[in-house]
């Protein structure tokens, strides 16, 4: 099998056109179509750049020797659950509508306060004609309704569970020409994840600024309650953003980790992961306790700055901790 032949075979089973792979190669169709046909030969780049987007070695494309059978269409014999094209884009969009139900369910969990401290600063302000009594009671009823909405949402997500089982619970490997494909959609994706998180971060940091502006300049209980709500709501519009942009990354990036092979960056973002989503909320409830407890805004936002520190301290010694047992 000659050269020509085998950048067609290759090219037809990941389902490319000569225009495709020309703009992989940074080339012209017409290159392309003289491969193909014979009329030119690439030279040694372009020979080792095809070989790294087909992920086949150059002495198969090189060599006439290395016939049909040297590269067999169909899978090798494996104990592991093969994945195709299909099947992982499939993982993929379900993770991202699971992560849609899920950004909702948190979303309404973090506003659920937020009608109860309205109706307070309310009756605080003496406006709406509202007593204390009446604004907790149908601050509390506002709660119980947007937590239990909150529920069904996340109720929602087990629909999913059968659809993502196959590649969440058991190790598995990639058919051919998956990884390379996934690689290219995890390298176009990466830069919008970039501004989703640039933006989710700015967020949560300046959530708490209209509280201390509000202290400082303006000192009234009523205010305080509204600049709360204020404070989640941007705390949820952060979330928004977060949520269904990390869960489109990491579907990525499991893709990508087949035969279940993690990196030892993956494992250290995985273990950081799992610390911010208990250690961030748990921050949250401490600022919004201790702020509410002693009303003393101008002196509470202190935790934010301290918990940032905090929180690198605790991923480097959770590095220093898994050291020893890797070694």
């Amino acid at each position: 099998m000659i050269l020509a032949e085998k950048i067609i075979r290759l090219r037809k089973q990941l389902g490319w056109s000569q225009e495709e792979l020309a703009e992989k190669m940074a080339i012209s169709r017409q290159s392309v179509s003289k491969w193909e046909s014979a009329n030119s030969i690439p030279d040694l780049n372009k020979i080792i750049k095809l070989a790294d987007i087909f992920e086949v070695s150059t002495d198969f494309l090189l060599k006439d020797e290395y016939e049909a059978n040297s590269y067999n269409d169909e899978p090798k014999p494996s104990n592991l659950n093969q994945v195709s094209l299909e099947q992982a884009t499939q993982y993929v969009n379900s993770k991202i509508q699971e992560a849609a139900l899920i950004t909702k369910g948190v979303i309404l969990s973090v506003c659920s306060a937020i009608p109860l401290f309205f109706f307070l600063a309310m009756a605080e302000t003496q406006r709406m004609g509202i007593t204390d009594d009446a604004a907790t009671t149908i601050g509390l009823v506002c709660v119980l309704m947007l937590v239990a909405t909150a529920v069904s949402f996340f109720i929602k997500t087990n629909q999913f569970k059968n659809e993502t089982a196959a590649i969440e619970n058991q190790d598995f490997e990639l058919a051919y020409g998956v990884h390379s494909i996934f690689s290219e959609r995890l390298a176009a994706y990466q830069p919008r994840y970039n501004r989703s998180l640039f933006i989710a971060i700015s967020l949560f940091i300046f959530s708490f600024v209209p509280l201390i502006v509000v202290n400082q300049f303006f000192d009234t209980s009523g205010m305080v309650l509204m600049m709360i709500a204020v404070l989640l709501l941007m705390v949820s519009a952060g979330l928004f953003f977060i949520i269904p942009a990390s869960t489109k990354l990491d579907a990525y990036n499991h893709i990508l980790q087949d035969k279940g092979a993690d990196t030892e960056q993956t494992k250290r973002n995985k273990r950081a992961e799992k610390l911010a989503a208990f250690y961030w909320p748990l921050l949250i409830a401490i600022f919004l306790g201790w702020s509410l407890w002693t009303m003393d805004w101008g002196t509470t936002w202190i935790i934010w700055p301290v918990g940032a520190i905090l929180f690198a301290a605790l991923v480097g010694l959770m590095e220093l901790l898994e050291k020893p047992q890797n070694n």
